[in-house]
């Protein structure tokens, strides 16, 4: 990729195939942003994969649950975890690599106009076969305590709306530069017909 800063669109990509291609290109040193983290999917039920959280809620230390691990409930920061966990975090090289991650609940207003990429070796729907069950990130984390479900759908809700009317004022702007440019071509033609003819 190599661009100065990658913002990828996390919806309905799955978890540990979009985690292993986001590892590889920070480890190559590209800067990654990933937003709408809680669009997220994982394949299998939602009721096999709450199990599977609950039991990894329940490991902690004995003597003192402060020392960790620490399990988060944030789509966001479970994807960056996943993250972490297929890149060599304790090394130089895998510490500057986490640095250059990014991963947000949303769109954030400084990528609200970014263009937004996907990967489609990570798409459910290439995937997965028809079918199949799968799960959203984001309802796992409201299950196991994740509390700002609500604040982030109304602030996408918002995002949607103020999009709509930037997309309404392009389509027109691009109508009439269109318009301009057929208008320029033909007055061109006109002044060159009697020298082609």
């Amino acid at each position: 990729m190599f661009e100065k800063v990658v913002v990828i669109d996390c919806k309905n990509h799955l978890l540990g195939r979009l985690a292993s291609i986001v590892a590889k290109e920070l480890l190559n040193g590209q800067r990654v942003v990933c937003v709408r983290c809680e669009d997220i999917n994982i394949s299998g039920s939602f009721y096999r994969n709450k199990l599977k959280f609950l039991d990894k809620l329940r490991k902690r230390t004995n003597t003192n649950p402060a020392h960790g691990p620490y399990h988060f409930r944030a789509p966001s920061r479970i994807f960056h975890r996943v993250i972490r966990g297929m890149i060599p975090h304790k090394t130089h090289r895998g510490k500057c690599a986490m640095e250059r991650l990014k991963a947000f609940d949303g769109i954030p207003e400084q990528y609200e106009k970014s263009k937004r990429m996907v990967v489609p070796d990570a798409f459910r729907v290439t995937r997965l076969k028809p079918g199949r069950r799968y799960c959203v990130l984001g309802r796992i984390s409201l299950e196991i305590g994740w509390k700002h479900k609500e604040a982030v759908e109304r602030l996408e809700a918002k995002r949607k709306e103020r999009s709509a009317v930037y997309w309404e004022e392009k389509k027109a702007q691009l109508g009439k530069a269109k318009a301009a440019k057929a208008a320029v071509a033909d007055q061109f033609d006109a002044k060159l017909s009697p020298y082609l003819s």
